[in-house]
């Protein structure tokens, strides 16, 4: 049975919300001390392994496999930290109205960040808006904040449109008491079945073709531009004005004091930031951009309550602000109370979730294992901020350079008064943070391209809590690579910025468990030390395959007790990682596919993260921030959602995949060969095992590499070259002598 945990109530306050441990806890715990308990042997027996050989190669081969099960080991401490403690949360917003009214409720700003209107179309960020602005919340309390860090006119256009729209919009969805508000996620699934249903499809579908034939041409059309207030926005667009060099621009386009929807209800704010850019002056890239809206929307509005969001992910249920309100408004648990996690979840993932896109690991099974001990870490959107967490610890406030950006500041001249924008262009300012605390004390924090994480870290290590919360609904879905090379470029950017963390002063293992505890040290150390997943999965993918070829044993005979163990240490683990996988309404499939995944990143993603980072710390390159390309190619999609791999650009992360797969392929052959000869099954039963589990693995890349005539197949660059590679490496190693 769970152990259930009431929160304080009384007859006349009602829970808002439980929490309870999860069942399989105690089963958690108990294996977790066995297979510490087999790692240990395994360590023992390389250790007599080594102690025993002969030669060098049987040396040099126990020691490299010795590294490879300590990696592993650490690896599998880290993920245990998230099975000691899983949680499960439950809210009652309907009990809400007994504690307070409508109208009482905390305000709500809203960050939205984009970057780029040909890689993140300005119509998928105008639906997050949109859905967002329709929250079931009273509408005078919101207020959305678009960072357009490209600086273009095409998205200014596109929320200048948007802000037209809403007033119809809005009514409509409150009116019908709609739950899907993303326009384009109602109109694809049952848009028209409501009154008035067509005319607002027809409308929006003139605002999305409009849209999308300014971003096509790249300018605006002057029949476009309808009033004074527009000219003198897109006048700002004069020559010289480039993404990289620019003013900062801030144009409020709904305000909730003025402007009124059909029905005459007050609109929620909406507001356009582009703060100013120079060369000169370091920008810091996402974490920049937030901490201006962190800025300007203090400015402006400065509620209570923040919601960070990615510009794709859109609004999938309009009551998550009541559900986020059940764990703000509870007072036992408010004092250092930082953030509320929602799990991340996507829309269009195929069937079999090829890409393992969804990371499940990361967005919904290790931040309950989180949320029993200090809280899920921070990862990027769907996060409810209290605004007070940005500036200092609970008890150990650091306060803003001026009085207006204070938490608790109280704003009370209107967002359009002269003195509310000249106060926010100037905390826009390419040099406003100079010599200031701002990335290191205060606001999100700079020095690491995966600032989502970099940021949540600080915020435990100075004392606050997170919970999580992943309700039955998703509170939010958002697009997903549907191509391998943008899946792994994705992987790859956050590799490089886990490592930042992990190469500074604020490494989890050491900073975080002396701040936060050893569990949750060991929690954040589990992502930031991704990449080093890329050791043992290289050498299991080459070492016992090479050995193969050469008739060396480097496994326990079948006949040995010791072989056992690694029997034991392989299921138990892949059998564990099955379970949480499906328990968390998860398939063989995909299971399946995530674990080949975590193969594929390993070759790929992972070490070449590796080797930009350590290419960056030699100053050999500059930083870059590659945003992911979310436009969709038809015959791509296609592929997708059949589930074939997209291998179309002759990317050299796929060359160490291919050859993988080669070197497998030919291990496992001669294998079958010594076999059929009568050779030593029984002492190369293990390698033959690891060359067949990574031929199955591999058995897409065979397909796009001969078999397959569409777009999406291996290049032929890829082909020769890994082949090449491949086969070489072969040939050397049987030409090593066994002794």
């Amino acid at each position: 049975m769970s152990l259930l945990t009431p929160h304080p109530a009384t007859a006349a306050t009602p829970p808002l919300h439980t929490s309870h441990l999860l069942r399989r806890t105690t089963i958690n715990r108990a294996f977790a001390i066995i297979y510490a308990s087999a790692i240990l042997a395994l360590l023992y027996y390389h250790l007599l392994t080594l102690r025993h050989s002969t030669t060098f190669i049987s040396s040099a081969t126990t020691v490299i496999l010795l590294v490879a099960d300590i990696v592993l080991a650490f690896m599998w401490t880290t993920t245990t930290s998230f099975r000691l403690f899983p949680t499960d949360r439950k809210v009652f917003p309907e009990n809400l109205g007994k504690v307070i009214e409508k109208k009482d409720f905390p305000a709500l700003d809203i960050f939205i960040c984009t970057a780029d209107p040909y890689k993140e179309p300005p119509m998928n960020v105008v639906n997050t808006a949109l859905s967002l602005m329709a929250y079931d919340y009273p509408p005078e309390k919101i207020s959305v904040y678009v960072s357009d860090d490209g600086g273009s006119e095409l998205t200014l256009f596109a929320f200048f449109e948007a802000a037209k729209f809403a007033k119809i919009w809005l009514p409509f969805c409150r009116d019908n008491n709609i739950t899907d508000r993303c326009p384009e996620a109602f109109f694809r699934s049952n848009g028209i079945t409501f009154s008035d249903g067509a005319k607002i499809k027809s409308m929006y579908e003139k605002m999305r073709i409009k849209v999308e034939s300014v971003v096509e041409r790249g300018n605006i059309n002057p029949e476009y531009i309808t009033n004074e207030e527009e000219q003198i926005a897109f006048n700002k667009w004069s020559k010289g004005f480039s993404r990289h060099e620019h003013p900062a621009v801030i144009q409020v386009l709904l305000e909730s004091r003025q402007d009124r929807d059909i029905e005459e209800h007050p609109m929620p704010n909406l507001i356009y930031v582009s703060r100013e850019k120079n060369k000169a002056s370091p920008h810091n890239f996402k974490a920049g951009a937030l901490n201006t809206l962190l800025r300007v929307s203090a400015i402006m509005t400065n509620a209570p309550i923040v919601l960070t969001q990615d510009c794709d992910m859109y609004s999938n249920d309009p009551k998550t602000p009541q559900q986020m309100l059940c764990f703000y408004l509870d007072e036992s648990i408010r004092y250092n109370l930082g953030y509320i996690q929602f799990p991340q979840r996507f829309h269009g993932i195929n069937k079999a979730d090829i890409y393992s896109s969804e990371y499940k690991r990361l967005y919904v099974i290790n931040p309950g294992g989180m949320d029993g001990l200090k809280g899920p870490c921070y990862v990027g959107s769907g996060c409810f901020f209290v605004r007070r967490v940005f500036f200092g610890g609970p008890s150990s406030p650091e306060l803003p350079e001026v009085c207006e950006l204070w938490p608790d500041h109280v704003v009370k001249k209107p967002i359009k008064s002269q003195e509310i924008v000249d106060l926010a262009h100037g905390v826009a300012c390419s040099n406003y943070e100079n010599n200031s605390s701002w990335g290191s004390k205060m606001g999100f924090r700079y020095g690491s391209l995966s600032e989502d994480f970099f940021t949540g870290l600080h915020q435990h290590c100075r004392g606050w809590k997170s919970l999580f919360f992943h309700p039955r609904r998703p509170a939010f879905l958002g697009d997903l690579p549907i191509t391998l090379f943008d899946a792994l470029t994705q992987n790859r950017r956050w590799c490089i910025g886990l490592l930042e963390v992990v190469f500074s002063k604020y490494n989890p293992l050491t900073f975080g468990s002396r701040f936060m505890g050893p569990l949750m040290g060991l929690a954040y150390a589990h992502n930031a030390f991704w990449p080093i997943w890329s050791i043992p999965i290289y050498i299991y993918s080459f070492i016992p395959q090479l050995a193969l070829l050469n008739r060396i044993s480097v496994f326990p005979k079948v006949t040995d007790y010791w072989f056992l163990l690694y029997v034991f240490l392989f299921l138990g683990a892949n059998i564990q990682d099955c379970l949480d996988f499906m328990l968390a309404q998860g398939s063989f499939q995909q299971w399946w596919n995530d674990q080949r995944m975590w193969f594929i990143r390993g070759l790929s993603s992972y070490i070449f993260g590796f080797i930009e980072f350590s290419i960056k710390r030699l100053g050999i390159a500059s930083k870059g921030f590659h945003v992911t390309n979310k436009v969709v190619d038809n015959e791509q999609s296609k592929r997708y959602d059949n589930g074939v791999f997209e291998f179309s650009v002759p990317s050299p992360m796929f060359v160490p995949l291919a050859t993988v797969a080669i070197v497998n392929l030919v291990a496992f052959v001669f294998g079958i060969l010594q076999i059929l000869k009568g050779g030593n099954v029984n002492g190369l039963f293990g390698q033959m095992f690891l060359a067949c589990f990574g031929l199955v693995n591999s058995w897409p890349i065979y397909k796009a590499m001969v078999w397959r005539t569409d777009n999406g197949r291996m290049h032929r660059s890829i082909n020769v070259t890994s082949t090449l590679f491949g086969l070489t490496l072969c040939m050397l190693v049987r030409l090593v002598p066994n002794a």
